[in-house]
């Protein structure tokens, strides 16, 4: 069981609130220099949400431009699916079959399953820690599909976020195309109301934030660039056109999480390069915290 301590924080919040002002700027002129020379040297768009819920200092860059959301869209899943068990109308222990027409590119929790079935509980712990393609379609339906999840994100984002379709092929990130898509500020604050808020009951919220320390997929990007003694939980996406994120709760020691929304889109570079892009960042962060 997570302790509460790595709880502490944050209050509600909603994509709207973000336009208003903090009592100070993240990192100062500083940090936003070297923001705007990680950008420069990825050649392509950064986009960028921070929030310090212990002093209430934010950063943004692009913060309200929309990005693909490729696999981060597998957080407010989750969550939606979290939501659906807090109302009773969903059960943890519910199985879905698996079926090999289910089976779709990077699905290594699922794969080896077909044939059989695995709980709802599985599918969510594996689309969240391993970025399970087919178990993130097997869980759609539990939430409305696309649709659902999209009314889901908008009601905690200001009205932003939306899914559109199934994996793969949201990882198309077709420069100007909406489908797919949300803003740094609207995940920021969608992960706000869901992992420290008031979205979720306090033990599906545990259990979220115990899939996202568990992550498995990003220890090549913000978790990289990290001290040591700092806890962390995220949830990263990569697709088609440079598209590299990572969303995130870092926890500095004897502190309260400062949270992150890292989207980068239209870049050119290969991507161990653009993973190291956010590592880069990480260690912006954590020099200015």
């Amino acid at each position: 069981m997570l302790r509460r301590t790595f709880l502490i924080g944050a209050g509600c919040v909603a994509a709207s609130a973000w336009a208003q002002r903090g009592p100070a700027t993240f990192g100062g002129d500083a940090f936003r220099r070297g923001v705007l020379l990680l950008e420069r040297e990825a050649q392509g768009r950064l986009g960028l949400a921070i929030l310090d819920t212990g002093t209430g200092a934010r950063f943004s860059h692009r913060a309200d431009e929309r990005f693909p959301m490729c696999s981060t869209f597998k957080l407010p899943l989750a969550a939606a699916v979290l939501a659906e068990v807090d109302r009773g109308r969903e059960r943890l222990d519910r199985r879905i079959a698996i079926a090999a027409s289910d089976i779709v590119a990077h699905s290594p929790f699922a794969k080896p399953r077909v044939g059989g079935a695995t709980t709802v509980a599985e599918l969510c712990e594996a689309t969240t820690t391993e970025s399970d393609n087919a178990a993130a379609n097997l869980l759609l339906p539990a939430v409305g599909g696309p649709a659902g999840l999209t009314r889901f994100m908008r009601a905690l984002d200001g009205g932003v976020s939306r899914l559109d379709r199934l994996e793969p092929v949201i990882n198309e990130s077709l420069p100007g195309d909406p489908r797919d898509t949300t803003s740094p500020a609207a995940m920021l604050a969608m992960v706000r109301r869901f992992a420290l808020g008031d979205a979720l009951s306090a033990a599906s919220r545990e259990r979220l934030v115990g899939w996202m320390i568990a992550n498995k997929t990003g220890g090549r990007r913000l978790r990289a660039g990290l001290p040591a003694d700092w806890r962390v939980g995220d949830k990263t996406g990569a697709g088609e056109r440079g598209s590299d994120n990572d969303v995130a709760i870092l926890w500095p020691p004897n502190r309260r999480p400062i949270l992150v929304a890292s989207y980068l889109t239209q870049t050119p570079l290969p991507f161990e390069r653009t993973n190291a892009v956010h590592a880069r960042l990480a260690r912006l962060i954590a020099a200015s915290a």
